[in-house]
């Protein structure tokens, strides 16, 4: 299992924002879907938001829809979550994952499920 990083991950009041950023291993970067999930100790993992490598197709949780948003830079091998309108709700640790999938498959809700990750990065929202 390939270590993906990430970082941005910090403490704001409601209705705030952060900037997320995870660097992706290139052989890793380079599988079709990227994206994030979140977990909360105690409850199962929730996917927040996946991106098709070769194409730039989007996926959201209801939940973020119009307050986050993913991109990437291929560039950089760099995924990118921009969180804002940020409500205690959120409050969870952060992961991106990356693997190989169809882009039909490339969707939140399978992200939890993606075979690389990172260890994680802390967001953490007080009302």
């Amino acid at each position: 299992q390939v270590s993906l990083v990430e970082s941005g991950g910090g403490s704001v009041q409601a209705g705030g924002s952060l900037k997320l950023s995870c660097k992706v291993p290139e052989h890793a970067y380079n599988n079709y879907c990227i994206g994030w999930f979140r977990q909360v100790p105690g409850r199962m993992r929730e996917g927040v938001a996946a991106i098709y490598k070769p194409g730039g197709s989007t996926d959201y949780a209801d939940s973020v829809k119009g307050r986050f948003t993913i991109s990437q830079d291929n560039a950089k091998n760099t995924l990118f979550l921009q969180m804002n309108n940020l409500q205690p709700a959120d409050t969870a640790q952060y992961y991106c994952a990356a693997d190989l999938r169809e882009e039909y498959l490339c969707r939140c809700q399978n992200v939890e499920s993606l075979g690389y990750w990172g260890q994680g990065t802390q967001v953490t929202v007080s009302s």
